[in-house]
């Protein structure tokens, strides 16, 4: 290409026309304005604004998606923090299909579901002076560790005894239990646990010992006679019913509320299902919001773009990413899927489980 001058264009400025296609435009405030509109105007914008934005116009095109299985990644003390109804309603609008979560969460939710409140606190409090009045601290929020007692209680006296001995119970089973145990006793009518159970939408805790749920399983084991173990989560089993949906799933598409072992053990499914089928059933869409960098080397903050190398996503994934707080991005994003599908349709995947952890995954049209 030669360089023109005398008024004709320059080499540069030809170049530029393939970068400079569309502006930005400065966003206006509206009384009366949406957040649906707000988000769709921020496709506009610059940065994590921007971020916002696309990891919305992801997970709508995952909505609209014939045939897909969406996974939904919890991590973080996210229901602490108030998120815990927002999550039951994208579970109860089936905006997610499968979820994976920390125990913390799940054992926070089921706290919640029984009556157990979390407050609002101070990061500047004196530890040393929550410790001697037994008030636990998460960064701004407190907690009445003796409530946390009487659930641990709850757990191990109430709950375990209708488990069966010497049973391996993937997670999921026994969640979809813990689910069942507050239909009946539970306040809350919007609890994960709850609504997941009565959704029909299964919840995997891979790393269950890791919670006060697991512990508390453990203090009624260790009241058996010695040699004789009571209750047993088996994690490969986990692995194995996880990864045949993945084999199973016509489209998978995920979404990530931080990072940890839920975003592991979700793209893990896409890797495992691909040895097992011989077939590529790497992941089709992701959506993460998180505030850890890929700088570190870390999984947490490792891009959905670098997962493409281990085969998690297909190499023309839709994926987006918004760097922030979970607690400003998720109402803000699930608030604007909510306008945007006042009444969803969609094949939603129904899970028929058989005794050997094997599952069936079927589809059936539902308006939500």
């Amino acid at each position: 290409m030669k360089r023109y001058f005398n008024g004709k264009i320059l080499y540069s400025e030809f170049m530029a026309k393939r970068y400079l296609k569309q502006p930005t435009e400065p966003l206006r405030v509206q009384a009366d304005k949406r957040i649906k509109d707000l988000t769709r105007e921020m496709l506009a914008t610059g940065f994590q604004g921007r971020k916002l934005a696309e990891a919305v116009e992801v997970w709508t095109r995952m909505l609209r998606s014939e045939n897909i299985v969406i996974w939904f990644g919890l991590a973080g003390a996210m229901v602490p923090a108030g998120m815990r109804r927002i999550v039951s309603y994208l579970i109860r609008r089936r905006m997610v299909d499968v979820v994976v979560s920390t125990g913390a969460n799940l054992y926070h939710d089921f706290a919640e579901a029984l009556g157990v409140k979390h407050y609002i606190g101070s990061h500047l409090a004196d530890d040393v002076k929550l410790r001697k009045a037994k008030v636990d601290r998460i960064y701004d929020v407190f907690a009445d560790e003796a409530k946390y007692y009487k659930i641990d209680n709850i757990i191990e006296q109430k709950f375990t005894p209708l488990l069966k001995d010497n049973y391996p119970y993937s997670s999921r089973e026994v969640l979809s239990l813990l689910g069942s145990f507050l239909s009946k006793y539970g306040r809350a009518k919007d609890s994960i646990l709850l609504e997941a159970y009565r959704s029909g939408v299964p919840i995997f805790c891979p790393a269950f010992g890791d919670s006060a749920l697991g512990f508390s399983l453990m203090f009624a084991n260790r009241k058996r006679k010695e040699g004789i173990r009571r209750l047993r989560v088996d994690y490969l089993q986990d692995v194995d019913e996880s990864s045949r949906i993945t084999e199973k799933a016509k489209l998978c598409g995920a979404v990530f509320v931080g990072g940890g072992v839920p975003k592991n053990f979700i793209q893990q499914t896409a890797v495992i299902a691909g040895y097992q089928t011989r077939h590529d059933r790497s992941l089709s869409y992701a959506v993460q919001l998180t505030t850890d960098l890929p700088i570190w080397g870390g999984l947490s903050g490792a891009t959905l773009q670098e997962a493409k190398s281990w085969g998690k996503y297909k190499p023309d994934a839709r994926v987006a990413c918004c760097y922030s707080d979970a607690t400003i991005t998720l109402p803000i994003i699930s608030q604007t899927l909510s306008e945007k599908f006042r009444k969803l349709k969609r094949a939603v995947p129904v899970f028929k489980w058989g005794n050997d952890g094997n599952v069936k995954v079927k589809y059936r049209n539902a308006s939500l």
